[in-house]
């Protein structure tokens, strides 16, 4: 198991960002896919077509989400906690995910550089 840090600067404020992490009309705007979520701790949420599931953990509105996400039968929590921090350039996301599996390691920060924060990042540059 891996874990990985990384900070992500959003050209957008942190209430945006937010809402583009957690509502799913905005999902779908930055990702082009129908998404699943809710900000209901406890409930599961999908997106990329199932690519990746899991359940909502914790949120604090405009600042933090916490989700487990899913792989196979793994027995060890995958724990993904994103904070955000305003910054001078909108928004500072500092990301933590931890006890991803080695075999799935180089995919999933390449899913966080490229798919994700960087879908997001471009989003937000189109305004």
């Amino acid at each position: 198991m891996k874990n990985y840090k990384k900070y992500y600067t959003i050209p957008a404020p942190t209430d945006e960002v937010y809402q583009a992490l957690t509502n799913p009309i905005s999902i779908q705007l930055w990702t082009g896919e129908e998404a699943e979520m809710t900000t209901e701790p406890g409930s599961e949420f999908s997106l990329w077509d199932g690519s990746i599931s899991g359940k909502n953990i914790e949120f604090i509105e405009g600042k933090k989400i916490v989700q487990q996400w899913y792989f196979g039968d793994q027995i060890e929590e995958s724990i993904v906690t994103i904070i955000l921090h305003p910054d001078k350039h909108g928004t500072s996301a500092e990301l933590r995910h931890t006890n991803i599996p080695d075999t799935d390691f180089d995919d999933i920060v390449e899913g966080w550089n490229g798919a994700y924060f960087g879908a997001i990042v471009d989003f937000f540059d189109g305004f």
